[in-house]
């Protein structure tokens, strides 16, 4: 009959111990004995002390306790999720090769704060054993590692409070004639700090001001060093139900890329999910620094543009093959794609739509074996979201860029359609994709920023569908007009006047322009004396750029001053180029004088 004896006390204030020996005539066992305050701990060739200062052992066994997750792990063991406890074996130590070596060196001391420090915060196990293995204690510790090494390596009983079931595990290994003896230690004080800390965290998540101060009081009540707090809290967090899986999973991608040697830039965008993830569930990040840093993340990752990695990251929820936690695409995330949307247009870059077809490709393929269609439904939305920006934005810039565009209702309803669905996605989101980059582009002209301008008021007042048309015609009609008159204007000065107009010679010279735009079939009743003068006041500023400023410019190399114009004069920067292009061929100028002016 298996029989255990168990001795439980304390060494201090701060040290509590079991001592278990288990044995078929565990009776018959006298294992321990008191001198002074030295407890020993005793077998046939094996021994254990405790004091006040520390353990001290010679003979077989070792030492095991359970991984707290974040602590310095072997990376071979980080690598086996099946892995959950530390192993040492007294007199044993790894060559250079990797090759675990024993020898009969055994003996050893460890104070306190080192087996706490070096292994669990909390609670530390050793043991040794007498009846199953003999010879030289190179030897025996050989055969312990072959009969104990896999279990202890991977039971989950270690971390138990009761040391029962863990001594009839170990114990069912041995031989009849083998006495098993246990010791665990225990902190008392970081076990009282982990404990609080653990009914804190499961009950608010995120703790209250005041009852972080009063963990912080009781830490400094009991002198816990800041490292070992730190080491605690994160395996209380990581020890919660939810965090635990998304944890786990991130460690399993990790792990098999290590394998590989490198991170696909998909893996990657998997791992970024989870943690986008997992700060959306007040997950600690602190969680998987660890692993980031063992398993060597930075080294094995390929970097892309962000816009990219975070296309992937977001697109990479839609394949997880088991929903744990939510991972549904947020509000949030589809803004993030819609700006990556908008940066890849703006960087022609195919990648972006590589990514959204592979995706859509899988999720169909999916669907079709069998997947819930919802998969599909929210894929499709991403899309139509996708089709509401990216058909704005064409008929948005052509109205910004394109003189004489035509406008008709239907484009408007298209427009209108996309604003609300993007406003409900969130507040002023069309106007940040589509209008505040537009109006700040240097080379939008006078006409095209009064379109967007008043296409972005409209829209934001809700304008009725005909007051729009029709504002957005009259924009566009004297936009045509004003460049047939600009045109006939510089036509008719070459023809017949060798000087600027003085302002009394006006309206003759309106008079002739409009004759001459009705002998060209353009109807312009009545003639628009407005759009007139400010046609004549621009020419007047050409004429001036190109005969006072625009050679001083040039033979200075002065920057500044061409600038200073463009922004103050009003004229469109296309149309200045334009002029400043046919006046270095004229003048038999290289292109290429401007050019540096420009950058």
């Amino acid at each position: 009959m298996q029989q255990e004896l168990r001795l439980h006390g304390h060494v201090d204030d701060t040290i509590e111990f079991y001592a278990t020996v288990a044995a078929h005539d565990a009776e018959c066992c006298h294992f321990y004995e008191r001198d002074g305050e030295t407890l020993r701990i005793f077998s046939p060739g094996n021994e254990m002390r405790l004091d006040r200062e520390g353990l001290s052992h010679w003979g077989n066994g070792g030492t095991f306790c359970e991984y707290m997750h974040g602590i310095d792990c072997p990376l071979a063991d980080l690598l086996k999720p099946e892995v959950r406890n530390r192993l040492i074996f007294f007199g044993a130590s790894y060559r250079d090769n990797g090759e675990l070596v024993f020898s009969d060196a055994t003996m050893g001391q460890l104070s306190y704060r080192e087996i706490f420090e070096a292994g669990h915060a909390i609670s530390n196990c050793f043991f040794f054993v007498t009846g199953s293995v003999y010879g030289a204690l190179q030897t025996q510790q050989e055969g312990l590692l072959f009969l104990l090494g896999k279990v202890l390596k991977r039971t989950a009983r270690v971390s138990e409070a009761d040391d029962a079931r863990l001594v009839d595990e170990l114990f069912s290994l041995l031989g009849h004639r083998s006495h098993l003896y246990l010791v665990r230690l225990i902190n008392k004080k970081h076990k009282a700090y982990h404990d609080l800390f653990r009914k804190l965290y499961f009950t608010y998540r995120s703790i209250p001001d005041d009852e972080y101060d009063n963990l912080k009081a009781l830490a400094n009540r009991l002198g816990i060093e800041e490292h070992q707090q730190q080491r605690i809290r994160i395996a209380v967090m990581y020890a919660q139900r939810e965090n635990k899986l998304v944890v786990d999973e991130y460690r399993a991608i990790l792990t098999s890329c290590h394998h590989k040697g490198t991170i696909t830039r998909q893996e990657n965008a998997r791992l970024t999910r989870l943690k986008t993830l997992a700060t959306r569930n007040k997950i600690p990040a602190a969680l998987f620094e660890p692993l980031d840093h063992y398993l060597k993340y930075e080294k094995m990752v390929d970097r892309e543009q962000e816009y990219i990695a975070s296309t992937r990251e977001i697109l990479s929820s839609l394949l997880y093959e088991s929903q744990t936690f939510d991972s549904s695409i947020s509000s949030e995330d589809m803004v993030r794609l819609l700006f990556a949307k908008k940066q890849a247009m703006q960087n022609r870059d195919y990648l972006f739509d590589q990514i959204l077809l592979e995706t859509s490709k899988t999720c169909d393929e999916r669907v079709h074996n069998g997947a819930d269609v919802a998969l599909l439904e929210r894929m499709n939305t991403i899309i139509d979201y996708f089709d509401h920006y990216e058909s704005s934005a064409m008929e948005i810039n052509n109205l910004a860029f394109m003189v004489g565009v035509r406008i008709d209702e239907q484009m408007l309803y298209i427009i209108r359609r996309s604003y609300k669905a993007l406003e409900r996605l969130q507040k002023n989101l069309f106007s940040q994709l589509l209008f505040d980059d537009l109006l700040k582009n240097r080379f939008l002209g006078t006409f095209g920023r009064k379109k967007i301008e008043y296409l972005r008021n409209a829209l934001d007042v809700g304008q009725p569908m005909t007051q729009l048309y029709n504002g957005l015609r009259t924009i566009s009609e004297n936009e045509s007009m004003y460049s047939l008159m600009l045109d006939a204007l510089k036509e008719h000065l070459r023809s017949k006047h060798a000087r600027s107009m003085h302002w009394r010679e006006q309206r003759c010279l309106s008079h002739e322009i409009e004759m001459l735009l009705q002998r060209r079939g353009v109807r312009c009743t009545p003639f628009p004396e407005g759009l007139f003068h400010e046609v004549l006041i621009n020419l007047e500023k050409e004429l001036f750029y190109l005969q006072e400023l625009l050679p001083e410019i040039i033979t200075n190399a002065d920057a500044d001053m061409r600038e200073d114009f463009l922004l103050n004069s009003g004229l469109d920067r296309f149309y200045v180029e334009e002029l400043e292009r046919d006046y270095l061929q004229r003048n038999g100028l290289g292109a290429d004088l401007l050019d540096n002016l420009k950058k």
